[in-house]
């Protein structure tokens, strides 16, 4: 990737700035500005999250912030309320208190004598939460925001429940942001007061696992901050780029839907992450992209942008499934509105084991899925490193039911959401149903395309599910993600359905069996004609990012996924073990601009056995350190999670040391009930 070292602007950077809000709480900012910025104003772009702008992000933000500002922006990475080197306490995800100190935050930064009065947002995940959940708050000086890998609908489509279903990341995620909400500040900053404030972040952290976990459907809690529940809101442009290959993916083209704002939307092959540096690729020009956004709407330059086609999205074609992948095969196409009426919908029944174009006789086919299906799923979100993704799903269809086509005749493209009607049945009152959709090469290799999941508890409603009756006859429909992909000629669509999903999904309380209703079960597929337009859309320029501070890798935590079958006891066990992806591989390195060593390390260990759902059981053990001269402090946080019928069980402990001394050890130890998980 070229590395631009020469702006148009002169940079200067300011280390830290303090940002007042309305309660006397100062929030830590690093700016980037243009050397005469006080001379000559400009706009500023806020980037607003608890990942601390000082130490773990810093080789992130710079390229980011560094180019904007070369090209004429004021770039803000601002740490959230309670985190990185910012005062007060955070207390949970997307509260109000975060929107209002956002509020007083862009307040202030029009009162500087360097900004013109005009501010954009700029965010991935949490950052492009807030972007969003700001923007309906509908600030003046807001103008724009870009908002990547994030989501409109925090119960649907987060973190923590997919299709009413506990995902495994609730308890990943949750436990990596406890550590993180109890880092210490860095004492160049904070001054004497670091260690006080350290320790009140210990004593007031919470176990957001359980937090989560007590608000299993959809309720107020996660209506707020969901900005579906008012598109109309949001009166500010928005730019919502998202990856096919991340788990926050659906949000792209609901939002394209549902604002009446003027928006655009674009959606790669990408994962978590930026799509200039994004693996599988191909990678594009995305800072460029943002400057010609933040041009158009922040300086009014009519530079075209809002000419083009509102949603671009790349077509995936065939690959063989493979650990790392580094570029997927495929094209870009773009459509002029969304939903595009030019996307037709076509049946497919579900017939005794094929796919038809016309439905043969009902009958039923049963399934009870062994609880270790799903090893070949992937993570939730993936970030492009080896194995997050998919592998060959033959393994996992062989415990599945599944309806394959005849080989097509000629090429098949889709664009939108899959979605599976099903006139089924369970053997007990609370059931899951995973459908994966796949192509099948004329190898055999099969590679997943899409996929959803339902709690059949909540086939109606996410915020007032009700259990199943056994043996009734139910019909639901299984919303699968969102996609772009051509099935070539030759290969099969197969569908896939299972009553299990490990390790993505934490399994129903007990084993059991769906019988599916052939010929009145359906598929359904957004079929999109071929566009010549497509062929004149203008590429992307190629990847660029401005320059990175100089890192000194110390320690070295090599990756790896293992899958662990003991067969004396039946039970699998899936390992990960990885460092936080900030530094290359490296588990502790030392940024050399500030001298300051840091360090992390996380290992996810999945158990369960092949047939009893209550022995699964899922561990996540981090270790984190930062030092500089005489300056030490490490932690250690292990969470722990398993469950029974009727209720789960969660464990957690945090222990915080100064040099060798232990100074705070916090523990956890908390039963809820699984209220229809």
């Amino acid at each position: 990737m070229r590395v631009v070292e020469t702006f148009p602007e002169p940079v200067r950077v300011i280390e830290n700035a303090w940002i007042p809000m309305r309660d006397g709480v100062r929030l830590a900012a690093r700016v980037w500005m243009p050397e005469d910025a006080e001379q000559n104003p400009v706009p500023a772009i806020l980037e607003y999250m608890p990942y601390r702008k000082r130490d773990f992000t810093r080789l992130r933000d710079e390229p980011l912030h560094h180019y904007f500002a070369g090209h004429g922006y004021i770039g803000v990475r601002l740490d959230v309320r309670g985190t990185g080197d910012s005062e007060g306490l955070l207390r949970d995800e997307y509260l109000a208190q975060e929107q209002d100190d956002a509020i007083d935050a862009i307040e202030w930064l029009t009162q500087q004598p360097w900004c013109d009065g005009k501010v954009g947002m700029i965010g991935l995940s949490w950052a492009g939460f807030n972007s969003l959940q700001v923007a309906a708050r509908r600030p003046a000086a807001l103008k724009a925001i870009i908002t990547m890998c994030s989501t409109d609908d925090r119960y649907a489509d987060d973190a923590h429940y997919k299709g009413g279903c506990l995902l495994n990341e609730n308890l990943t995620w949750g436990s990596a942001f406890f550590l993180l909400n109890a880092y210490p500040p860095d004492p160049e900053i904070a001054g004497e007061s670091w260690r006080e404030r350290w320790l009140d972040r210990i004593r007031n952290n919470r176990l957001f696992p359980k937090l989560w976990m007590q608000h299993p459907h959809r309720d107020s809690y996660w209506k707020h901050g969901s900005v579906c529940e008012d598109y109309g809101a949001i009166e500010c442009a928005v730019y919502a780029v998202g990856g096919w290959a991340d788990g926050y993916v659906n949000a792209v083209a609901r939002l394209l839907a549902g604002l009446r704002a003027p928006c655009k939307a674009l959606i790669g092959p990408w994962p978590h992450a930026f799509p200039h540096a994004a693996v599988p690729g191909p990678r594009i020009g995305f800072f460029q992209e943002a400057v010609r956004w933040w041009d158009y709407w922040l300086k009014g330059r009519d530079n075209g942008i809002m000419d083009e086609p509102p949603f671009r999205a790349w077509m995936e074609h065939w690959t063989e499934p493979a650990p790392y992948v580094e570029d997927k095969p495929g094209h870009w196409v773009a459509e002029e509105s969304w939903p595009s009426p030019r996307i037709h919908w076509q049946r497919w029944y579900l017939n005794v084991l094929s796919l038809g174009d016309t439905p043969d006789p009902e009958d039923a086919m049963r399934v009870r899925s062994p609880q270790t299906t799903g090893l070949k799923g992937g993570d939730f979100y993936g970030f492009g490193t080896a194995g997050d993704a998919p592998l060959d799903q033959r393994e996992d269809d062989g415990r599945s039911l599944v309806f394959d086509s005849d080989p097509l005749a000629k090429a098949l493209d889709i664009l939108g959401a899959p979605a599976v009607e099903l006139e089924l049945a369970a053997d007990r009152p609370v059931a899951y149903v995973v459908v994966r959709l796949n192509d099948v090469a004329p190898d055999g290799a099969s590679g997943r395309v899409s996929y959803g999941v339902l709690n059949l508890t909540h086939r109606d409603s996410h915020e007032f599910p009700q259990p199943l009756v056994p043996g009734n006859r139910y019909r639901v429909t299984v919303r699968l993600n969102d996609i772009a992909y051509r099935f070539r000629s030759g290969h099969t669509l197969r569908v896939a359905i299972s009553t299990c999903y490990w390790p993505m999904l934490w399994p129903p309380p007990e084993p059991v069996e769906l019988t599916v209703y052939t010929s009145v079960s359906e598929l359904h597929l957004p079929i999109r004609p071929s566009r010549s337009e497509d062929r004149e859309l203008p590429d992307f320029e190629p990847p660029e990012r401005g320059p990175r501070p100089d890192t000194t890798p110390l320690e070295w935590a090599p990756s790896h996924r293992l899958v662990e079958l003991d067969l004396t006891t039946d039970e699998t066990v899936y390992t990960t073990f990885s460092d936080g992806g900030d530094f290359g591989g490296a588990a502790v390195a030392r940024l050399d601009d500030i001298d300051l060593t840091i360090g992390y390390t996380i290992r996810r260990v999945f158990r369960i056995n092949e047939q009893n759902p209550h022995s699964a059981h899922a561990q996540i053990e981090q270790q984190t350190l930062m030092k500089r001269g005489d300056w030490s402090v490490r932690m250690e946080c292990h969470t722990d999670l398993t469950a029974d019928a009727s209720s789960f069980h969660i464990k957690a402990t945090l222990d915080a040391y100064e040099g060798e001394a232990l100074i705070a050890s916090r523990h956890w130890d908390e039963r809820l009930p699984r209220n229809l998980l």
